[in-house]
This record gives structure tokens, C-alpha cells and sequence, in this order.
């Protein structure tokens, strides 16, 4: 048996010399499912780079907004710079006010986007206005870029009957819309990882939008610990499309600092391990981000395959409004990083220099946003919710179920006996507009 083994190895090297094959002792051995070359010591690996180094971090601007040398600036004129800036500065705007009405009662859930104001500006900008975006919860800024308006995002935060986003069923910034090509937002973590990997594959079938758009799926450093991450991954990969995933590495996943998230050097080290091309940029730099989000981009539709974009940067505001973040973290950490390395601060530097911004422009700006975001909160506050049976409509396509019909004449059973009687209901029912009336023909 032993003769006939070492008989046949012989006869397979003089196969491979015969079709140019390297007889060295390294590349002899051909193993079957990997043209890795064979090699006689042991060398571990912990890195990606070839190295012990880390993967390195990708910047245009530095930390007071001066280009670094050798770095190359997007091609963006002054309007559009005052376009991304006037954007960056009205996340902030609303955060504060929706932050603060949720602290009043007034709206049920808010999570805010402070100190990823770059992040999210920065890839809006560089997808085309018709890309898919599948988001996690951060991402109303690339709503805002495409046309969303102060009041539509108003209105879903509310759930009142202008909310185009989902008639009042979702919770607040849970935003879709179709017309802006936003998946609807889901609160588990994650899916919107395969889910994403599904839509790129989409986009690759049909004809009309194969290598013109891709799927943007944005996630936390925080939802890659998630078994939805490597089973998206693993699809886009396997399966390729043109997905585009966008990692917001802000240090924090809810109560968890990165550093309990992966021992690994962050969520780029994955992307290789995946055949993705993978890069990481600093997600407080605007420039930056658009660099790396044009070609991941680019390189997703040449190559028709998934790209990996980890934007470092760092979560100021607090998790969402039911966290608390200086429970795990010290008050001290957050105000440094708010002075040293604020998005806002550092791409207002670079406008400064270049003469398209100056002290007289930032107070008009902060004053009209200000008025206008707190003209929607007021339109908002007043309107009503949507007729209580749309509670029932949307769910499932063609003809309604039976169940549902069954729960839709429960209820109107309910509200006709005790709707009027019961004051928490009848205060409940004053809230909807025409006070429930669709339901108790009233």
C-alpha cells in the first residue's frame, strides 16, 4: 500500500513538471482547495497587514482642518462645502430638540447622532441619490441630504398622521422611504446586514440599475458581534453583489466599549478574511469618508462585488434616551472629545481657510435652523395621529386576512362599549384623528 501511495505521488510530480508546475519543496504539494504555498516552519498570524502593525486609518484633514500633505481633496466647490456643513450642523439642531421632547413626554424613543455627524454627511454625499440604503438607527442625516424634510422627520418621530414613514406604527427614528430609497429601519440588531447582501444581489439582476447602483448597508462596531454580520458577509461574498457596507465604529455598542466588542484589530481586520476589500478612514473627517465611500463605490460596481468602509470615530451623546452613559464612561472622556476632535469643528476650520465661512455666516445658520427646526416640532406637536385603523392596513398585500379582520371587529367591539365611558380611553381616542370614529362608525 505504502509502495503504491509513493508510486503514485511520483507519477503526479511528473505530471506537474510536465505542465510547468515548480517542483521547489515549497509549491510541490498542491493541496485541494487553496494554492497556498507549503512551507517547512511554523509562522502564526495575527494581522491582515503582513506585519504586526495595525490596519491603517485613512485621513485627508487633520485636526484643526488643514489638508496633510500629499493628501487629495475631493472636487467640491463652495456651495457644496456649505451644503454638507449646513447638513452636519442640522443633525445636531434636531438631536437637541428631539432629545429634549422625549425628555418631556412628548415622543416615546430618540437616539441622537452626535459626534457622527461626519460619518453619516460624508457617505450620504457620496452615494448616488438612487442607491438602496438599508441604515441601523443613525442615519437620518442621509435622509435629510436626499430631501426628507424638518417636518417629515417631525412626523415619524411623532407618529402623527403626516408620518410618511410608517403612519405612526414605528418607533421613533425608525424612518423609511421609498421614495428616497431608505429601507425601513428594523430595531433588532443586524438585519439589515444580509438583508443588504439581498438587495445588492437585486440590484445586480435587473438590468435597469446592474453596475449603476449599490446597496448601502450602515451598522455599528457593536451589531458585527451579531450572527447576522458573518451571515451577510458570508452572502456577499459567496453570492457577490454590489453591497457596500458602511461601519460605525463610535467606540461604544450601547454599554460596551469596543474593547469588550473584538479582541481583533477592529471590524476592518474581517473584510479580508471575507475576500472584501476593506479599508478604514477617520470618520471625523469628512473628506475622508467621501474619498473612501466614492471608491468602495466605484469598486463595488466594477468589480460587482461587496466593499467594507470602517469610519473610527466616537459616540458624544449618549446611546439612546434610555441610556445613561456616564455610568461607563467618564464625563471627562466625552467633553475632550468633544473639543479635540469634533467633526463640525474640524471641516468648519477648512472652510474658514479656504474664505467660504466666517463668524456672520455661522450665527445666521445656527439662527435659521434653530427657527425652523423648532417650527416643525411645533406643527408636529399640534397635528393628530392617523385614523386608528390604519393600525390594520399595510400589513399584508392582496386580499386581507382573516385575521385580521377578526382583530379589526374586536376592537371595534371594544371601542363601542368602553371607548366613550372609560376616560383613559376616551382621552386615548382624542388623539387620533377623527377621534377613533373610522372604527366605532360613531
Amino acid at each position: 500500500m505504502i509502495r503504491t501511495l509513493i508510486a503514485a505521488r511520483r507519477t503526479a510530480g511528473n505530471v506537474l513538471l510536465r505542465r510547468g508546475f515548480s517542483t521547489t519543496r515549497s509549491t510541490r504539494d498542491n493541496l485541494p482547495t487553496t494554492n497556498s504555498p507549503i512551507v517547512n516552519r511554523l509562522n502564526f498570524i495575527n494581522s491582515v497587514t503582513g506585519s504586526s502593525s495595525q490596519i491603517p486609518t485613512y485621513r485627508v484633514l487633520d485636526g484643526v482642518g488643514k489638508p496633510i500633505e500629499g493628501a487629495e481633496l475631493p472636487e467640491i466647490d463652495k456651495a457644496f462645502a456649505i451644503r454638507l456643513y449646513e447638513k452636519m450642523m442640522l443633525l445636531p439642531a434636531m438631536d437637541n430638540v428631539l432629545y429634549n421632547i422625549q425628555r418631556q413626554g412628548k415622543i416615546s424613543f430618540y437616539m441622537t447622532s452626535h459626534g457622527e455627524e461626519a460619518t453619516i454627511i460624508g457617505s450620504a454625499a457620496s452615494l448616488a441619490s438612487d442607491d438602496e440604503i438599508l441604515g441601523q438607527y443613525r442615519e437620518m442625516g442621509a435622509l435629510l441630504w436626499r430631501g426628507f424634510t424638518i417636518d417629515e422627520a417631525m412626523a415619524q418621530c411623532f407618529g402623527n398622521e403626516d408620518d410618511t414613514s410608517g403612519k405612526g406604527r414605528q418607533m421613533p427614528v425608525h424612518f423609511g422611504s421609498p421614495k428616497y430609497h431608505f429601507h425601513t429601519i428594523s430595531s433588532p440588531l443586524s438585519t439589515q446586514i444580509p438583508q443588504a447582501a439581498g438587495v445588492g444581489y437585486a440590484l445586480k439582476r435587473d438590468p435597469q440599475r446592474r453596475s449603476k447602483n449599490v446597496a448601502a448597508c450602515f451598522f455599528g462596531e457593536g451589531a458585527a458581534s451579531e450572527g447576522d454580520f458573518h451571515a451577510g458577509f458570508m452572502l456577499a461574498s459567496t453570492i457577490p453583489s454590489p453591497t457596500l457596507y458602511i461601519c460605525r465604529n463610535n467606540g461604544f455598542a450601547i454599554s460596551t466599549p469596543s474593547t469588550e466588542q473584538y479582541y481583533g484589530d477592529g471590524i476592518a481586520a474581517r473584510g479580508p478574511g471575507y475576500g472584501i476589500d476593506t479599508i478604514r478612514v477617520d470618520g471625523n473627517d469628512i473628506f475622508a469618508v467621501m474619498n473612501a465611500v466614492t471608491e468602495a463605490r466605484k469598486r463595488c460596481l466594477e468589480q460587482g462585488r461587496a466593499v467594507l468602509v470602517e469610519a473610527m470615530t466616537y459616540r458624544v451623546g449618549h446611546h439612546s434616551t434610555s441610556d445613561d452613559s456616564f455610568a461607563y464612561r467618564a464625563r471627562a472622556e466625552v467633553e475632550d472629545r468633544k473639543r479635540i476632535d469634533n467633526p463640525i469643528t474640524r471641516f468648519r476650520l477648512f472652510m474658514e481657510s479656504q474664505g467660504w465661512w466666517n463668524e456672520e455666516a455661522e450665527t445666521e445658520l445656527k439662527a435659521r435652523i434653530r427657527a425652523d427646526v423648532m417650527a416643525a416640532f411645533k406643527r408636529a406637536e399640534a397635528l393628530k395621529r392617523c385614523e386608528l385603523g390604519e393600525l390594520f392596513t399595510d400589513v399584508y398585500g392582496g386580499e386581507e386576512p382573516w385575521n385580521i379582520k377578526e382583530q379589526r371587529e374586536e376592537l371595534s367591539g371594544l371601542l363601542k362599549k368602553y371607548g366613550q365611558v372609560w376616560e383613559p380611553w376616551r382621552n386615548e381616542l382624542s388623539k387620533y384623528k377623527n377621534n377613533g370614529r373610522d372604527l366605532t362608525g360613531s
